[in-house]
């Protein structure tokens, strides 16, 4: 039990960080994947030691206690979202929930219309809808978003025809750490008879999140940015568009019957999970539930916004005309992102090309100070084009990172700018 949100206090529950102390590794990529607690390597240690088996057809007492275990991180999952269990499918991630949304709904559609997405899109909301944009007919169109302030219900509206059947939006930029105004975008988008769809996996991870207050008709998230192991995600919809859905794969779980000829589909959420599904990720992602949980989300929420404020304030600290950063300057609408470049001084404003390569940085910042940082797009071309570079270094927060993380961060920067910068 954590009594007070102490990130050095809740480090201790991360057997990781032994080495971290050892090997002096400052830990700043948690928008690619997180650290995992022992709350949850132990719950999926102890599926695989006491309740090892396949879930839902076994009457023995193992398979029992295996379901009862799949069931109610089911349930916990849901109840952590707003959600039901019915409308709580278990994917491999959210690439894979998106990849299923895209699919399935432009089957549903019979390829009609158009699906509008924004340029700070994750790749996971591009690439899914060009694919099924290439095999079914329906277009895709992309709205230029903004690089200092959110996405708002006025810059979405100016896009919509009437030919747009779905919205397909991120609540947080992995690159700029944008927190999206999504509170009016649900409840419009339902009177215009429009499928919203929400990519969480940088906001359900990092602040309380309802799909209620949304009004999303899909969301989708990783466990493994949120302490739970890989291979485990989820996409979550509404029961009665999830019913209309036809099914993504094929095999066992997923059907009631099947005959020479047809076969008739599970009810929701089996109706999306063909085959075996991954038990103990369920597992070890309702334990990392709990452990948010315990901490509290607007705790969460409000650690790493006083990470982002004091990041921006030790920028403007260093002076350091070389340094550039990008994304809203206000902490109120900004996740714990922080992506920036060091510009050669005979550079110039010219893109592509008059900074010190992102790779250099990383390779650099690991090497002299054990911070670790990531380099390249991304996955997020579009967004990272607009800005006029190839590539960002960036840093990113989570729950057991402190102020004197973002003071190493910011040596090594300078150090790294004195080195490279002639």
């Amino acid at each position: 039990m954590i009594n007070m949100f102490d990130p050095l206090e809740i480090r201790k529950h991360f057997p990781i960080f032994e080495r971290f102390q050892r090997d002096g590794i400052v830990y700043l990529d948690n928008a690619a994947t997180t650290q995992k607690p022992s709350e949850v390597i132990n719950a999926i240690v102890n599926y695989y030691e006491n309740s090892n088996s396949n879930v839902h057809r076994g009457v023995y007492r193992i398979g029992e206690e295996a379901t009862d275990l799949y069931n109610r991180s089911r349930e916990n999952i849901a109840r952590f979202i707003g959600g039901t269990p019915e409308g709580t499918i278990f994917v491999r991630n959210a690439t894979e929930a998106l990849n299923l949304a895209a699919s399935s709904l432009t089957r549903m559609l019979g390829g009609e219309g158009e699906v509008l997405v924004t340029r700070m899109e994750h790749h996971s909301n591009i690439v899914p809808w060009q694919i099924a944009s290439s095999v079914s007919g329906i277009r895709l169109r992309m709205m230029e978003s903004h690089t200092d302030r959110p996405l708002k219900w006025e810059d979405i509206e100016k896009d919509i025809t009437g030919k747009t059947k779905i919205v397909s939006v991120t609540h947080v930029s992995n690159l700029l750490g944008t927190i999206n105004d999504l509170r009016e975008v649900g409840k419009n988008l339902h009177d215009l008879g429009i499928i919203f769809i929400v990519d969480a996996a940088q906001s359900v991870p990092h602040m309380p999140v309802n799909v209620n207050d949304l009004e999303c008709d899909l969301l989708a998230f990783s466990g493994h940015k949120m302490l739970a192991p890989s291979g485990i995600g989820v996409l979550y919809g509404k029961p009665e568009l999830l019913d209309r859905m036809p099914p993504y794969m094929g095999g066992g779980e997923m059907i009631k019957e099947v005959f020479e000829d047809h076969f008739t589909a599970a009810d929701i959420p089996e109706k999306f999970e063909a085959g075996t599904p991954n038990i103990e990720g369920a597992i070890g992602l309702s334990a990392a539930v709990d452990f948010l949980k315990n901490l509290g989300m607007d705790n969460v929420r409000n650690h790493e916004k006083d990470l982002i404020s004091y990041t921006l304030r030790r920028e403007q600290e260093m002076n350091m005309p070389s340094l550039i950063s990008y994304g809203p300057r206000d902490p109120e609408v900004r996740g714990g992102i922080y992506a920036f470049n060091i510009r050669k001084k005979d550079g110039g404003d010219r893109p592509f090309g008059n900074e010190v390569h992102p790779h250099d940085i990383s390779h650099l910042a690991d090497r002299i100070e054990g911070v670790e940082l990531r380099s390249g797009h991304h996955c997020a071309m579009p967004q990272t084009v607009s800005l006029g570079v190839y590539a960002t270094a960036r840093a990113s927060f989570y729950i057991y990172n402190t102020r004197d993380d973002v003071d190493h961060l910011f040596d090594v920067i300078g150090k790294i700018e004195r080195r490279m910068i002639k």
